[in-house]
């Protein structure tokens, strides 16, 4: 029997704002445990809850990016259960009333183009950190994540695939992003998705049992976490067993789920109004003021990279990816305006050197006004390619000017004629076999003879003129016979 795969995904966001949703503490990643904290963050009985009016935006501004539906009248709701990352036994969020819905991401599959529903965003604090002790003994708690800013993305059950999944996260991501409401760091738990799947035999309308996944870190565990609970399910229908509709844990290292409770539905968590926070009213004017904060988007820059400066659309693709790949694409255009050589340099070397190191994309290392005066020396003809790449490599371990790297090595490219001249004579002396292979009509001995020019200048030989001397000289060699 073949089988349709349904996802649904939950995306938490933490936004980048200096404090947290309901009170002046901190939200400064690394601190040490519990030094992030005041009465309100960690529900002393009394204490008064102010909403951070920024989180708010960041929200609006992340709904209007997913075109979504804002609230004219939002409010925030207590929601009740009992876990010890929770001092006050619940968490404030939003249950009825989101400040935004029903919008949509469209992605690109293949040739295709999808629409994933944005079923809500919502706004809520984030919960403390348990850290278990290994040796079994207890588990320690730091409340200073406790009352971070979040906000959840909840996917329509449009997905079809992990597949389809990853490159939604991914858009999604890219989005967060250019609208810059968080850093998205995923290993620091800025951004943190959980996963709805269930499958069903091939034209049932109606949905299987639901299993939630947690404790995913990386946008490869989220995939291979959806492709081996799609596997498990398929295998359990095909056996004739029952799915659960349950919470299972992700174990990245074993690459399997394990089951963690039985799942939830919103009447267990018994919502009511938080009675401590005023509605949240959004009118026009503070809405058209957030409208005009919102930068020009991925897809937007797509099509203006593709119609003006006629990259590819696979360019477009690599380039838009992130917003800071795009941030040093357009930079750098400013002070060299040639968009195919800046994209081929940013999609070839800069992110090869970023892989091999273990450089994230989010540190740029390089400065676009660098990374200009590197190609206008090449045009220049004052380092050949060839060292420009060696340059750039050393562009990354020192952080300098290529100017200063090139006059402290020694590598500004070699143009006067006579010197090269010399050079091509040595090399014509030393390999007589390939002089008389060109002579015979053997072309490849000049890329021979090419190449040991170079190695004798260490790469630093002006290749058109190297070649034209080279091949002037073993024409004349040519003629002679």
């Amino acid at each position: 029997m073949s089988y349709q795969t349904v996802i649904g995904l939950e995306i938490h966001v933490e936004l980048s704002t200096l404090s947290k949703l309901f009170c002046g503490c901190s939200v400064s990643f690394g601190a040490k445990p519990n030094t992030q904290c005041c009465p309100i963050c960690i529900g002393v009985p009394g204490v008064l809850p102010v909403l951070n009016k920024k989180a708010v935006e960041y929200c609006i501004k992340a709904g209007l990016a997913l075109n979504c539906n804002i609230a004219e009248v939002s409010k925030m709701d207590r929601k009740n259960y009992f876990y010890p990352d929770l001092p006050k036994a619940y968490q404030v969020s939003q249950y009825n009333m989101p400040v935004c819905q029903k919008g949509y991401l469209d992605i690109q599959t293949g040739d295709e183009t999808k629409r994933i529903g944005i079923n809500r965003i919502h706004i809520e604090e984030d919960a403390g950190k348990l850290m278990h002790d290994r040796s079994g003994v207890g588990t320690l708690i730091d409340y200073n994540r406790g009352g971070v800013p979040l906000i959840e993305i909840v996917t329509d059950p449009d997905l079809r695939s992990p597949e389809e999944s990853k490159i939604f996260l991914e858009s999604l991501k890219s989005i967060i992003e250019y609208i810059n409401v968080s850093d998205c760091k995923m290993q620091e738990g800025s951004l943190r998705c959980d996963v709805n799947i269930s499958v069903r035999p091939m034209g049932q309308e109606s949905l299987g049992k639901r299993v939630e996944v947690k404790n995913m870190n990386s946008f490869r565990a989220a995939f291979r976490a959806m492709e081996y609970e799609e596997k498990r399910q398929k295998a359990l229908i095909e056996n004739g067993s029952e799915v659960i509709q349950e919470t299972r844990r992700w174990d990245d290292s074993e690459g399997k789920t394990y089951s963690m409770r039985s799942k939830e539905e919103a009447h267990d968590y018994k919502y009511f109004p938080e009675p401590d926070l005023v509605p949240i009213v959004i009118n026009s004017k503070w809405l058209e003021s957030i409208k005009s904060e919102i930068p020009e988007l991925p897809f937007q820059k797509k099509i203006r990279y593709i119609e003006t400066l006629g990259l590819s659309s696979y360019d477009v693709d690599v380039l838009t990816s992130s917003h800071h790949l795009a941030k040093l694409f357009e930079q750098t255009l400013l002070e060299y305006p040639k968009p195919k050589i800046v994209a081929n340099w940013i999609m070839g070397d800069y992110l090869r050197i970023l892989n091999d190191r273990g450089i994230s994309i989010e540190a740029q290392p390089i400065y676009p006004s660098s990374l200009a005066k590197l190609l206008l020396l090449i045009d220049k003809g004052e380092i050949s390619g060839t060292i420009a790449k060696t340059v750039f490599e050393l562009m990354f371990d020192t952080g300098e000017d290529p100017d200063s790297i090139i006059e402290q090595k020694g590598l500004k490219q070699i143009t006067d004629t006579d010197e090269i001249e010399r050079i091509v004579d040595q090399i014509i002396a030393q390999n007589p076999k390939s002089v008389e292979d060109f002579i015979e009509g053997k072309t490849k001995a000049l890329g021979f003879l090419v190449g040991q020019a170079m190695r004798a200048t260490q790469g630093k030989a002006n290749p058109p003129l190297l070649n034209e001397i080279l091949s002037r000289k073993l024409e004349s060699f040519r003629n002679a016979f």
